[in-house]
């Protein structure tokens, strides 16, 4: 793994912990967490997604499509975000940790793609490596590209996006914008 790959995984870590420090339940301890690589990189604009799982199962998956703030600062408040505040989950506790893998995902910039139909736009989605961003109707989702893997039909993924932004998956119209990136991922042991 490389070392900007482990320094993001452990800041991601530490940002969920330092929360249960804030509050008490947990020992402070100072500093940037062992084993990380103080990287420019780090310090860049970056645009990161964390996603938390047990057992395989999603517990949590908050990011950031664009880069707007240093990488440090992106993954560990999308860490939080991902732990304390994804909508569709109770807030992860202390008792949580051990069995939760983090993932860290750094998307590259996303860029328009071009369709007369929505069987165009199926047929340019590269499975497994594109990560996409569908706007319609004032509405916006994401999948990325890890969601291939439960999803390896193209117009599955498409229909499940479209669900996601709240709307039938047989939508389509010429309001519809498709955009595409990729990402490096990197993963912890399972706990």
């Amino acid at each position: 793994m490389s070392d900007l790959g482990s320094s993001l995984l452990i800041l991601a870590r530490h940002a969920i912990t330092s929360r249960f420090v804030e509050s008490g339940v947990l020992a402070h301890q100072p500093g940037l967490p062992p084993g990380t690589v103080d990287l420019p990189e780090l310090h860049k604009m970056g645009a990161t997604f964390v996603t938390l799982s047990q057992r395989g199962q999603l517990r949590g998956c908050i990011g950031s499509l664009e880069a707007w703030r240093p990488l440090l600062q992106d993954v560990q408040e999308n860490a939080r975000a991902a732990a304390f505040r994804d909508p569709r989950f109770k807030p992860l506790g202390v008792d949580e940790l051990g069995r939760t893998r983090v993932e860290v995902s750094l998307l590259t910039p996303a860029t328009p793609m071009q369709f007369t139909s929505e069987a165009n736009a199926l047929a340019q989605l590269q499975p497994g490596r594109d990560g996409i961003i569908f706007s319609a109707g004032g509405r916006r989702s994401t999948f990325l590209p890890q969601v291939w893997e439960q999803l390896p039909a193209p117009a599955d993924f498409m229909a499940h996006l479209k669900q996601k932004a709240g709307l039938p998956a047989a939508y389509w119209g010429d309001d519809v914008r498709l955009e595409r990136y990729a990402v490096m991922k990197w993963q912890e042991n399972t706990p």
